[in-house]
């Protein structure tokens, strides 16, 4: 089980990964943000509120890849421009995260943060999801890498994600959690990388 030095270890070595990280990826952000901006005429970044540790509410930051309108779950993909789906499936419209990251709202490694009426309304044991800072990437956001490519085959996609996909990354989430190492969080950010 992570432990509370645990906790601070990771969060030790978010804080210096994005140090290292920053002056690396700073101008392609940049670049990105400008594009997205022409793209879909709107401020090319996206912010919206996400569950965080404890049950904290912090917006969490992407390059916006849709118009303004409102979509469906299950229909993001073919809602995006051209440009927005290329950042959506390379995950490139997630690296303003890193502000995130440094911030100390999430962690590079850990459970995606939910929108409220998921993550808040978790009971008993399942709870323990929220003891730790929600990650870029995580154990279950690798498996579920394509997860709009599967709602968008479902005839109810926001049933199937309640009841299908979002209980098994619970399930995945708190195994991460009770069997938490330093040497399991870089593979996992290993693997993320690579899988790009």
């Amino acid at each position: 089980m992570i432990t509370s030095s645990s906790l601070v270890i990771k969060r030790i070595f978010d804080f210096i990964f994005c140090i290292v990280l920053m002056p690396i990826l700073f101008i392609p952000l940049l670049l990105l943000i400008i594009i997205a901006t022409i793209d879909t005429r709107a401020s090319g970044i996206f912010k919206q509120e996400r569950v965080g540790q404890h049950g904290k509410i912090f917006d969490i930051y992407k390059i916006r890849t849709l118009k303004k309108e409102q979509h469906k779950l299950g229909s993001l993909d073919k809602s995006a421009t051209k440009f927005g789906r290329f950042l959506r499936a390379s995950k490139l419209d997630e690296l303003p995260q890193l502000f995130n990251v440094l911030f100390g709202d999430m962690s590079f490694v850990g459970p995606r943060p939910d929108i409220k009426g998921f993550a808040n309304k978790l009971e008993g044991e399942d709870r323990i999801v929220l003891d730790i800072k929600p990650g870029v990437t995580g154990p279950a956001t690798i498996k579920y890498r394509n997860e709009e490519t599967i709602l968008a085959l479902q005839d109810d996609p926001e049933k199937y994600n309640r009841t299908i996909i979002w209980k098994d990354k619970v399930e995945i989430n708190k195994m991460y959690i009770k069997n938490w190492s330093f040497y399991l969080d870089l593979k996992y950010i290993i693997k993320s990388v690579i899988n790009k």
